[in-house]
């Protein structure tokens, strides 16, 4: 089996890609997480590279738990999100080499999946979102569409005064009955005040009700949880396992949303998909940007038993992710009648701009 020889990062502030050479000189591409991705990539050099260079291709499944372990005075986000860089990598590395996307070495399929248009932004008043998510449905053909209710970590105030109470019923009656809509809390509400907005959710047909409490208090999403009928969900921030079998166990969602980069890669996140399945909940992870971070998703819900209804997809351009603009030499993120579509090109089905690479910092580790 081919051994890891080398791990390089280019990052910026934003974003950072990985590419693992085996000592056959093949290789993959992975992504560390967004998000002070500089910072990251010096973790991955300090506290994953050296745990992991030398190591065969197949020890993935292995690393994922010995990495946490070897720096177990180190635990929280930093290291995980250093640790999807190797393993998306790797998973790169397996489909090229087995001449298939990710999606068929776990169980799944090159194919279609539904998409939801995503808005991240708060300072758009409801007519304006309302326009937006028209023109969408009228070029891409979206048939859900998600947006944003309160203020993020808000402690029940709203973005501006009754932002939330106007636009919930606004974006509805512009869009009509047919389409699925969804809004998003950002940890902003206390208990009573989520089942406040969760009245109005329920009112106006909305099925999909997310973070809307701290997420760090799963005591007070299960409140919400068993006060109302829609899909209460969560989960995006979350990456230890004993959290989510916590999270899980005590009933806090609906439905779980583990982030891929945020979780430490696809295998943690396969494991947490199969606890899911395992309760009887549905899987729909949180992926809000157009990095790989959403084609990995779609890989991942190309395969598992319990995917959810949707991919989510970022509608944000330029304007609000300057930083994800001119990222790779294809473009995988074409939708067509509100679809997203994962191709038959192995591994990932990606290559990294080598414009983007040339202004990047690198780094890199290598077996001595």
């Amino acid at each position: 089996m081919a051994k890891i020889s080398k791990l390089e990062t280019f990052s910026n502030a934003f974003v950072g890609f990985v590419r693992v050479t085996a000592d056959d000189g093949s290789a993959g591409w992975g992504q560390l997480s967004t998000y002070n991705s500089d910072i990251t990539a010096q973790v991955f050099h300090r506290q994953v590279a050296p745990w992991s260079l030398g190591r065969d291709m197949s020890d993935l499944e292995l690393l994922v738990d010995e990495i946490p372990e070897r720096e177990h005075k180190f635990p929280g986000s930093y290291l995980r999100r250093a640790m999807a860089g190797l393993d998306t990598a790797i998973w790169d590395w397996r489909g090229k080499q087995a001449g298939q996307p990710v999606a068929a070495l776990i169980g799944g399929s090159a194919g279609e999946l539904r998409a939801y248009a995503s808005s991240m932004r708060r300072d758009i008043t409801p007519s304006e979102e309302a326009d937006r998510f028209r023109n969408l449905r009228e070029t891409f053909g979206f048939e859900a569409f998600k947006f944003r209710v309160g203020a993020e970590c808000g402690h029940d105030r709203d973005e501006w005064p009754g932002r939330t109470e106007e636009i919930i019923p606004a974006i509805r009656q512009a869009l009509g009955p047919d389409v699925s809509l969804l809004v998003d809390g950002n940890s902003g509400f206390s208990p009573d005040r989520a089942i406040e907005v969760g009245a109005i959710l329920e009112a106006s047909a909305v099925e999909h009700f997310e973070e809307p409490c701290p997420y760090w208090e799963m005591e007070q999403t299960r409140q919400v949880t068993e006060a109302l009928s829609l899909d209460v969900t969560g989960g995006e921030q979350d990456w230890d396992l004993q959290h989510w079998t916590r999270m899980i166990d005590m009933g806090a969602v609906n439905v779980v949303q583990p982030d891929i980069l945020y979780m430490g890669g696809l295998t943690l996140t396969m494991r947490v998909a199969a606890m899911a399945a395992k309760a009887g909940l549905p899987c729909t992870p949180h992926c809000a940007n157009l990095s790989m971070v959403t084609l990995f998703t779609m890989h991942l819900l190309r395969a598992i038993t319990n995917a959810g209804k949707y991919l989510e997809f970022s509608i944000e351009g330029q304007d609000y992710y300057p930083w994800q603009q001119g990222l790779f030499v294809e473009d995988p993120y074409t939708i067509r009648d509100g679809k997203a579509t994962v191709t038959d090109t192995p591994g990932w089905g990606v290559s990294i701009s080598p414009e983007w690479l040339a202004k990047s910092q690198y780094q890199e580790s290598e077996v001595a």
